[in-house]
């Protein structure tokens, strides 16, 4: 297993999803998103093991962008958007290979065990 572990600081989901893999020794990457962000294939593979960019976005954040983006029709549009600030993605973002989860999903990456 490559496990990659996307997330923001101050994330509480972020760290339960790190203290996850630790309790079972698996071994993973760390990468704080809003300072390091995501490669233009990285996003990608995410966008399709989570089935799109609506998936992706954190629609529970106060920012006036997510606002906004509620209304967009142009997926593309969001697309750009969101990876120009993955501060407005959710997080955790848990990759293993093409597989990814956004959140906090313990159920479906034992199944990567």
């Amino acid at each position: 297993m490559n496990i990659q572990i996307f997330g923001k600081s101050k994330c509480f989901d972020t760290k339960k999803a790190e203290r996850y893999f630790k309790e079972r020794r698996i071994k993973f990457q760390s990468i704080d998103l809003i300072r390091f962000g995501m490669s233009g294939k990285e996003f990608d593979s995410v966008l399709r093991a989570v089935g799109g960019i609506d998936n992706l976005i954190d629609w529970d954040s106060k920012s006036d962008q997510i606002a906004l983006m509620k209304y967009m029709d142009d997926k593309g549009a969001k697309e750009d958007k969101v990876f120009d600030d993955p501060s407005l993605m959710k997080t955790p973002i848990v990759r293993n290979g093409k597989q990814a989860t956004v959140g906090y999903c313990p159920e479906i990456w034992a199944t990567w065990e």
